[in-house]
């Protein structure tokens, strides 16, 4: 486990986000008595777990733009991790696209609130659970047995997504929302899609 540990840690996107982590922390710990700083915390990462499936099924998912540029970043955020899913590279998001994404709910945040610490702990409820996402992510990808049932599981949905249907199982993390919006299926009772691994190659009208 120790390689694949040093493997996640080190990679640049990861890096960034740790060290924004620590700082966000690092503003907080002082108002660790203060149960707003902790709502505001839970708000982020519940926020970021809806973003996961939305964004996944109807951003990562869609039919492919006519666009070069837009084609290019799709292809960099998700289609090509379809095609190549153990690529060490893919499996991350890049701070190009990640910071920019958090960057606006944090202006609603502080639009909303008008206080700088409440900010700072939405946004790093946003970060914890971006880190989450991620380590679940790079779990499901590399040669790794997952210690709890409910991780084995999770990894098992997640390579369903990628092997059996894109369709189905856009929830990395946890299934709330593909019960919730009819994309969790039994595998057994989902044909094998011939596009699970070319994206751009679906014309698919469900999507």
């Amino acid at each position: 486990m120790r390689p694949y540990i040093k493997e996640f840690f080190t990679h640049v996107d990861i890096c960034v986000m740790c060290v924004l982590l620590v700082a966000g922390w690092t503003v907080l710990l002082p108002h660790a008595n203060e149960g707003t700083i902790w709502l505001a915390l839970v708000i982020g990462m519940a926020g970021y777990a809806l973003s996961e499936y939305m964004i996944h099924r109807f951003l990562f998912h869609m039919k492919p733009p006519k666009h070069p540029l837009l084609l290019a970043m799709l292809r960099r955020l998700h289609y090509d991790h379809h095609i190549y899913p153990n690529e060490l590279h893919l499996l991350f998001l890049p701070v190009w696209y990640s910071l920019p994404v958090m960057a606006g709910p944090a202006l609603i945040a502080y639009g909303v609130t008008r206080d700088t610490v409440l900010t700072i702990a939405f946004v790093t409820g946003v970060i914890s659970f971006l880190l989450y996402y991620e380590w679940t992510h790079f779990v499901a990808h590399r040669p790794i047995k997952p210690i709890t049932p409910w991780g084995r599981w999770m990894k098992k949905v997640h390579l369903w997504h990628h092997y059996k249907s894109e369709h189905y199982w856009y929830g990395v993390t946890n299934p709330l929302f593909d019960v919730m919006l009819g994309t969790f299926r039994d595998e057994q009772q989902v044909e094998k899609s011939e596009t699970a691994r070319n994206l751009e190659g679906k014309a698919d009208s469900r999507l």
